[in-house]
Order: structure tokens, then sequence, then C-alpha cells
């Protein structure tokens, strides 16, 4: 396990490429970049870390497993923190297919590839490593007021594909904690 390598999914995105830039220009941290780049991905917002050897870039689909499992053969992180997903309601109405794929499939896909190289680690390095998945509050559903909010014990209550398919991508990660053993936040 290398023990400043970390992969960040979904880093061409809003968030993800501010997540690496605060990385790379922070830390001593390398960032292993995977992204499949579809319409919310945006390289032209890495520019100012792209040149930096310590961000790798991987046009990678989280749904494919092989090229998953050679990126963690490769780089051999200490953590994964998983922000790729399908978002927009919008998008998910017209389109939920893509959701299932990407927001419930790919983060399957990433778990049972984090998990066998979880598995490859020593007992020295099992406990170091980590699996972020980075939710939404969509997952909890509507508010109906102005001081309407939610908190960590709210219900879940998805009202549309996208949050149905984060709020089921969340109870994946739970279950691969609580299951196998795998040491994740969520």
């Amino acid at each position: 396990m290398q023990k400043n390598t970390v992969f960040v999914t979904g880093g061409a995105g809003f968030i993800g490429s501010a997540l690496i830039r605060h990385l790379i220009e922070n830390t001593d941290t390398k960032v292993v970049n995977i992204d499949k780049l579809t319409y919310a991905g945006n390289l032209q917002s890495l520019e100012s870390v792209a040149a930096n050897p310590r961000h790798v870039f991987s046009h990678t689909d989280i749904c494919d497993r092989t090229a998953l499992d050679a990126l963690f053969a490769e780089h051999r992180p200490r953590g994964v923190l998983h922000l790729a997903a399908e978002s927009h309601v919008d998008r998910s109405i017209t389109g939920p297919a893509a959701f299932i794929e990407t927001n419930i499939v790919g983060t399957y896909t990433l778990l049972e590839a984090a998990r066998q190289y979880w598995n490859t680690l020593s007992e020295q390095d099992k406990p170091q490593f980590r699996f972020h998945h980075i939710s939404t509050d969509e997952v909890f559903g509507d508010l109906h007021g102005t001081d309407d909010l939610f908190t960590e014990t709210t219900p879940y209550a998805p009202s549309s594909p996208y949050s149905a398919s984060k709020a089921s991508s969340d109870h994946l990660v739970r279950a691969w904690q609580r299951t196998y053993g795998l040491p994740a936040v969520l």
C-alpha cells in the first residue's frame, strides 16, 4: 500500500476537481483521478494541477472491473474517495438507466474491486485503508419549509430516480462494511 496515494472517482466533476486541487496544492498526497468524463466531467477545472506528477488521470468507467483491478494493482492506494455519480434530478427523470448503472452498479463494482484489493493488504495495512463514499442530502427526500433540516437521524425517503440510486449506493456501502468488514465512511 502506498501511504500517500488515494483514488478520487469523479475527479473531473465540480466537487471532485475542487478536492483534487486541494489535495495537490495543500498535501503531499498522490491522487489517481478516475473519471469517465461524461457530461459533468471537465478536465479544464484541473489545469492548475494537471502537470503535477502527484496527479494521475485515468479515463475509466467505475463499472469497468478489469480497469479498476489494474488501477488498484498499479497504484496500491491507502483509500478511495468515491464521488463519481450521475446527478441532477431532472436528468434522472428523463433517463433513469444511467443513474442505476453508475450510481448502483458502478458503486457495487468499485466496492468489489476495493474489497478484493483490501483483502490482499497486510494485517498492518488493512486498518489504514478507507473507502469514503460521498452521498447527498437528496437521499432524505424533500424539505418542507425554510426552517426544516436534515439530521443524522432523518430517515431515508428518496423521491426521484437520482436520490433512490444514491440511497441504494449508500446501502451497498453500509452492507460491504458490515458483511465484509471493508473500512468505509459514508
